[in-house]
């Protein structure tokens, strides 16, 4: 019963068709592991587990029925904290704002009911979802679970924190600077950033898009069969598609591959993160694939004016608060907000225009290829109490030059595990692909699972 909680979300489906397994256990089993895991970690907050059960029988009598809800029913999920569910608060990570109660679920979670899929209950995040990292003024220190003194990421910090742990096969998260892809890469586990518009969000922002995080590439193909779903409240979402969800292992041979160790912004990577992204693209070689460099096409202006913009968006969205309300928030984001009260209303446009600009350099520099390998972060770990690796609100993006040219871009990018530091933390390989190419780029995160070196055991408690 306890190992329950490690099987795939296709492995459940499956053994519910046959009647081998009962959602009502799996989702048992699931509760015990985040009882058992979660003083540690810290990774959740509104857990539901009366709901999770009433919904776990319902899936039950639908399988004993031969009329499940749809592709996830009796799967259990996590929800990170800023995706509305229906009936509970939304603080967005901080003890800053008066947080309202959600009265409706939003996009995900919606489909995530709809398909008969357990809700365990919200996951954790930092601050207004403004850093790549677990700390929060309003959650507990979110930790990760292969080493504890260090951080999981962010900011689906406790999403990809409940993947590694076990909590749930499905875990959903959002990004809109690499906030999947980031902590999925430290925790080891597997997150797509979808292209913008594919999964619909409410409300609907530039660059902005929900995500899973999950221990397999097949399970986040899976979740994508419901997540993707139309939903007429984001209207920014790309038409209804019907797609082929298999994941099976792209064919390599012949295939343009573009390798980057350095997008042109932010810090540069260390040499185990350079020796893993280099051996990945190397397998990938061997298995017929014809890898190219693929030089720095990002400039600092593009980066340092969505700073800029991002900057005074938030500081339009805390201006009501009170001063005892602004003191609540994070120091670090706090400095960070203020950093931009001198800017101009022209320095502000112009920021902003770095968002195309950086949107045109991600789309001509990696057009030319069928895909594109690059690390994710150029860091492979930092302590749980740090805000970002570099800890400086001065330099609040160095980590996210990876990531972040692929949300302006509106490409799919996915992140998924290529290996381990010297300290035993996991290193993630990111493969982004062309736009509305999001099933590509699964198949070939499947074809990578498949000749990547053994993965090692999942952290365990005990450990």
């Amino acid at each position: 019963m306890s190992e329950l909680p490690d099987l795939p979300a296709t492995a459940l489906v499956t053994a519910y068709r046959e009647r081998q397994l009962s959602p009502v256990d799996v989702t048992r089993a699931a509760l015990a592991r985040i009882d058992a895991w979660d003083e540690a970690i810290c990774a959740t907050w509104a857990m539901d587990p009366e709901g999770a059960m009433t919904a776990a029988r319902q899936s039950e009598a639908r399988w004993m029925a031969g009329t499940p809800a749809g592709p996830l029913d009796g799967v259990p999920v996590t929800v990170k904290e800023n995706i509305a569910t229906k009936g509970v608060i939304m603080p967005a990570g901080t003890a800053a704002i008066d947080a309202a109660i959600a009265t409706e679920d939003a996009p995900a979670a919606a489909r995530l009911r709809e398909s008969g899929a357990v809700i365990l209950g919200k996951t954790t995040m930092p601050d207004f979802g403004m850093l790549s990292s677990g700390l929060s003024s309003f959650h507990r220190l979110a930790r990760n679970p292969w080493n504890l003194a260090m951080n999981p990421g962010g900011s689906s910090a406790g999403a990809s924190a409940a993947a590694a742990a076990g909590y749930a096969p499905i875990n959903i998260g959002t990004d809109i600077g690499g906030s999947v892809r980031l902590p999925a890469a430290l925790c080891g586990a597997v997150a797509l950033k979808p292209s913008f518009g594919r999964i619909p969000v409410s409300p609907p922002f530039l660059g902005r898009a929900a995500g899973p995080i999950t221990r397999t590439v097949a399970d986040a193909a899976l979740a994508m069969q419901v997540l993707s779903l139309p939903d007429a409240r984001d209207y920014m979402s790309l038409p209804p598609a019907d797609l082929d969800w298999s994941a099976e292992p792209l064919p390599l041979r012949g295939l343009r591959i573009g390798l980057c160790l350095h997008t042109g912004i932010g810090s540069d990577p260390e040499p185990e993160i350079v020796a893993a992204i280099t051996d990945a693209a190397r397998l990938f070689a061997e298995a017929g694939a014809i890898v190219e460099p693929l030089g720095p096409f990002l400039r600092l202006e593009m980066v340092e004016g969505l700073n800029h913009f991002w900057q005074t968006r938030f500081g339009s969205d805390t201006a009501s608060l009170s001063d005892a309300q602004r003191a609540k928030i994070l120091p670090y984001i706090r400095d960070w907000i203020e950093g931009g009260d001198a800017l101009s209303g022209r320095d502000v446009y112009r920021g902003f225009t770095q968002i195309p600009a950086m949107s045109q350099a991600t789309q001509k520099a990696t057009q030319a290829f069928d895909y594109v390998l690059l690390p994710v972060w150029p860091t492979v770990s930092f302590p749980a109490e740090f805000a970002s690796p570099l800890n400086d609100p001065a330099r609040p993006f160095d980590h996210i030059g990876y990531c972040v040219g692929f949300n302006m871009s509106e490409q799919p990018a996915l992140s998924v595990n290529c290996g381990y530091a010297q300290n035993g933390m996991p290193i993630g390989l990111q493969i982004s692909g062309r736009r509305f190419d999001d099933v590509g780029v699964l198949r070939m995160g499947a074809a990578f699972e498949v000749m990547r070196a053994p993965q090692r055991p999942w952290p365990r408690l005990d450990n």
